[in-house]
């Protein structure tokens, strides 16, 4: 087939870039950040080099992939003008054509994801994050719902290259999952995920209905920063219930003999967080009190911009408790986003883990300000 489509052609894939890499500031930044690293006095503080360290690193690797994608960008406009030469003599070359299509869908991809970056400014974006999944009303369905989307959001991370823990899962009493926290480390990953939180609705024909009736499940979704050591939150010891008992999940005869596993509730609030992975009762109390830190200054925030939104007499976009996200498999196969209108038709494909585009969508809809869509 003839290569005409002008869209298609890689200066196209290419507009753009340098405002989403910026390389000069890269440039400049990791110049400055190697003339701190040279300082005589640099490891005087380890707990500031260490951090000096990192960033100067995450630099490095912004920059190196936007030299990256430069060179790809170049291969590709040397064989986009062999197709063209192709094309004038009367042949075409399918091999050499499906490369270059192939490679242009790949730099968009790629250049999508980095555009993402310039949507992050909230103060715990750029970090990790903690993801929480609750079963609602429905029993076996919604916690058979509720391992599924456990499924999808692992899948999710491993196509993005993130650190993942499963730092609790409670096994429903037929199928699925009761419960689930799952630590997430990665660049962005707090920032991409506040796409997912709220209520996920799935309709399909139950297979645990012997009439094979079509069936509604719900599940939330709540999502908190990962929160380093040195970040400070106040927590009343009197506040807190901390309760013990056996892990129930994978872990080897002394997890699941002991009871190592940590739940702890706040009572203010009402969270209630949980670890059961680590092999000591001490290492799952500190890492529950890391999550329970991250849950404490997620709902600070969310209180904060309640309060600015009241003040500037705005709507606030609905949040955990209303229905973000419709996935039905029967009578026909969809996955749409209620805030966003973003939709697809291969509702499989989701449930493996293609989330990119339902989670760009929803980033680019909340810098823009616009309102959820009632459905």
């Amino acid at each position: 087939m003839p290569f005409t489509d002008a869209s298609r052609r890689p200066p196209a894939a290419w507009a753009g870039c340098g405002a989403i890499f910026d390389p000069p500031k890269l440039t400049a930044d990791i110049a400055a950040l190697e003339e701190r690293m040279q300082a005589p006095d640099f490891w005087d503080d380890q707990e500031a080099a260490a951090k000096t360290s990192a960033e100067y690193s995450r630099l490095k690797k912004r920059l190196e992939e936007f030299e990256d994608l430069e060179a790809r960008l170049a291969d590709l406009e040397t064989t986009e003008e062999l197709v063209r030469e192709g094309l004038a003599a009367g042949m075409v070359d399918d091999d050499l054509l499906h490369e270059l299509v192939s490679g242009i869908d790949a730099l968009e991809g790629e250049l999508t994801r980095g555009e993402e970056r310039r949507f992050f400014s909230g103060r715990f974006d750029e970090g990790g994050a903690v993801l929480t999944i609750h079963p609602g009303a429905g029993g076996t369905e919604s916690q058979d719902w509720a391992e599924m989307l456990l499924r999808m959001y692992l899948r999710w991370f491993e196509r993005r290259g993130f650190k993942v823990e499963i730092n609790e899962a409670q096994e429903g009493d037929e199928a699925g999952i009761k419960s689930a926290t799952v630590t997430v480390e990665g660049e962005n990953a707090y920032g991409l995920l506040q796409s997912e939180k709220g209520v996920h609705r799935l309709v399909r024909l139950s297979p645990f209905d012997s009439a094979n009736r079509r069936h509604t499940s719900f599940v939330g979704v709540e999502v908190s920063p990962l929160v380093s050591d040195d970040v400070e939150v106040e927590i009343d010891e009197k506040d807190l219930r901390i309760d013990t008992y056996r892990s129930s999940g994978a872990g080897g005869q002394h997890v699941n003999k002991t009871s190592s596993a940590v739940r702890i509730t706040h009572f203010p609030t009402g969270i209630v967080v949980s670890c059961q992975n680590e092999r000591s009762q001490i290492q799952n109390r500190a890492v529950a009190m890391r999550i329970l830190k991250g849950r404490l200054l997620e709902l600070e925030e969310r209180k904060r911009a309640e309060e600015l939104a009241r003040e500037r007499g705005e709507q606030m976009a609905v949040d955990f408790g209303s229905q973000i996200r419709s996935y039905v498999l029967h009578p026909y196969q969809m996955v749409k986003d209620l805030r966003t209108n973003y939709e697809v038709g291969n509702a499989q494909a989701v449930l493996d883990g293609d989330l990119d585009g339902f989670v760009h969508a929803y980033l680019a809809w909340r810098a823009g300000g616009a309102q959820p869509v009632k459905k």
